[in-house]
């Protein structure tokens, strides 16, 4: 469903700073968390380290916005990950 206009823009108000300080104070702590977990493993510096599948660009197609709004996801399960219920362990906060 939708939210009302006014109910967007109000929680934002409250919602958005929130959300920005532990942002903030999450990144604080990073460079000490990233000290303890892998700190040589940056695949965004460096490519060779990812793990992931390689895709063949023949496997790759252009979509368009408008192909996009009516795809059905509902029987698609979400995982913990994906709710950002991942173990305390992982946090960074």
């Amino acid at each position: 469903g939708s939210l009302p206009k006014w109910v967007v823009n109000k929680s934002s108000q409250f919602l958005a700073p929130k959300a920005m300080k532990k942002m903030y104070k999450a990144c604080l702590k990073y460079p000490d968390w990233k000290q303890k977990h892998n700190p040589h493993f940056k695949p965004w510096l460096f490519p060779e380290q990812s793990q992931l599948p390689a895709l063949a660009l023949s496997e790759l197609s252009l979509q368009h916005a408008d192909s996009l709004e009516n795809i059905d996801e509902s029987s698609l399960a979400e995982s913990k990950e994906d709710r950002g219920e991942g173990s305390d362990e992982d946090s960074l906060t």
